[in-house]
This record gives structure tokens, sequence and C-alpha cells, in this order.
């Protein structure tokens, strides 16, 4: 479930983007994909550290 979300970086962001060509008929300028790749990267490592730290604190705080 966690492939398909409209991240880039994940398969969902391709699909995202294949869209967006489809739509506009041209493509995506390379900047916008890379800035967007580092972007993407960024919210799954926020959603990793959200997600582990939740563990940690219920798991020390309860």
């Amino acid at each position: 479930v966690m492939n398909i979300l409209p991240i880039p970086g994940l398969d969902g962001g391709h699909a995202l983007f294949t869209l967006w060509e489809i739509v506009t008929g041209r493509k995506v300028s390379d900047r916008v994909l890379e800035a967007a790749q580092y972007e993407g990267l960024v919210i799954i490592l926020a959603l990793l550290l959200y997600a582990n730290g939740n563990d940690i604190y219920r798991f020390f705080i309860r």
C-alpha cells in the first residue's frame, strides 16, 4: 500500500509524473524530477523517523 502513494521515489510518484505527461503532452523536466525525488526521500525518511520514534516512545513511556 505504501508503494502506491503519490510520493516521488515510490511507484505512485512515477505514476503521477506519467499521468502529468499524458495530460499536458510534455515531459517533466529533469530538474523538477530530481527535486521531487529529493523531497520524496525527505518525506519517506520523516515518516520512518516518526513511526520508529512513536514505537520507542510507546515501549519506554507506557
